[in-house]
């Protein structure tokens, strides 16, 4: 082919997509646990208070913070603070690359690690007696 046929054939145009990036989900603060700072009482939207009467999946904000009080210290609505959503790892955000992973982890996953190798020390107790 000819420089002039090799121009004159359209060429595609080849658009440069970009990948869209992922941002974080911003959490439902209406989902996120509070905290009492006096007694260390955990608010989950997704229980409620079975005791006061708070039916499950009534978010923090909706309770009256004339009326509620802490079921364990009568403490009022200012004395709890935001500790997130119940999946969110413990620690500081800073600090959560630190501790060989289990900065990660969640307060249930740190539960399942320490009382299953306390199980598993246990068990390995109970079978030395099966030694002569």
């Amino acid at each position: 082919m000819s420089d002039e046929q090799q121009s004159s054939q359209p060429v595609e145009a080849t658009e440069a997509v970009e990948p869209e990036v992922e941002t974080a989900p911003e959490s439902d603060t209406r989902t996120h646990r509070f905290e009492c700072r006096s007694c260390g009482y955990v608010y989950d939207p997704e229980e409620g208070v079975k005791k006061v009467g708070i039916e499950a999946n009534t978010a923090f904000e909706d309770l009256d913070p004339m009326s509620f009080r802490c079921p364990v210290c009568r403490s009022r609505v200012a004395a709890f603070r935001d500790i997130g959503p119940r999946a969110k790892a413990s620690g500081f955000d800073e600090n959560l690359n630190f501790g060989l992973g289990v900065n990660r982890m969640t307060p249930g996953q740190k539960n399942v690690l320490i009382f299953g190798g306390l199980a598993l020390g246990f068990a390995f107790f109970l079978s030395l007696y099966s030694l002569r």
